[in-house]
């Protein structure tokens, strides 16, 4: 995989641990926010390889864009960014549609649709993948787990978006399972829910998915 240009929207700990990533692995990374500044510690942390900047910045600048944002807030910000600077680019959807108003977290949409399908249909002319959405971020980057590397599932429309993708699931240390389509993330988002029901019962955070095969 070639160095690329990563515009993240999002510089929660997700957005945080993805840049932290990408800079590692010699990516060019712009992590996008409301507030930038809020950043400068952040940034100043990571070398030379990862800046701050705006939504709009972050989704101009990247070739890759990753959606990091809170789920509910995700259309927002990518008003705010501008769907234009989307347009053709691969774009991992790392979000999940978790709706806390009721105190416990709960999905706000599924069944028949998924925030990554509404994602998609914002965004015509970007290729979504969704990914990372299975698993918390302390885990994105190589993820040291008893029983080998765990397995990132991935769904999308685009062959070539999800081939690009299955190669930075590799180089964070990921085996990869597709699923298809976009449509997946109807069942990509609720698995968020497994993994989180588990580590409230199990008081861990420290797990991920892997497919077994005979």
């Amino acid at each position: 995989m070639k160095n690329m240009k990563v515009g993240i929207l999002g510089s929660g700990d997700v957005g945080k641990s993805f840049a932290h990533a990408f800079g590692a692995l010699g990516h060019e990374v712009t992590i996008g926010s409301r507030s930038p500044e809020k950043l400068a510690e952040f940034v100043s942390g990571e070398g030379d390889r990862v800046r701050s900047g705006t939504f709009e910045g972050a989704a101009r600048a990247g070739d890759l864009i990753v959606l990091a944002t809170y789920g509910v807030a995700t259309h927002e910000a990518i008003s705010i960014a501008g769907k234009r600077h989307f347009d053709h680019k691969v774009v991992i959807d790392a979000t999940n549609p978790l709706d806390f108003s009721a105190g416990a977290p709960r999905l706000s949409v599924g069944h028949t649709d998924s925030l990554g399908e509404q994602i998609q249909r914002a965004l015509p002319d970007a290729r979504v993948v969704k990914a990372f959405n299975t698993v918390g971020n302390g885990l994105f980057f190589k993820p040291q787990l008893p029983g080998g590397p765990p397995d990132m599932f991935i769904g999308g429309n685009d062959a070539d978006a999800k081939k690009l993708v299955s190669q930075v699931c590799d180089a964070f240390g990921w085996g990869v399972i597709d699923l298809g389509g976009i449509e997946a993330a109807r069942h990509l988002e609720p698995m968020c829910m497994v993994w989180v029901l588990h580590g409230v019962l199990s008081g861990s955070w420290v797990h991920a998915f892997k497919m077994l095969h005979k």
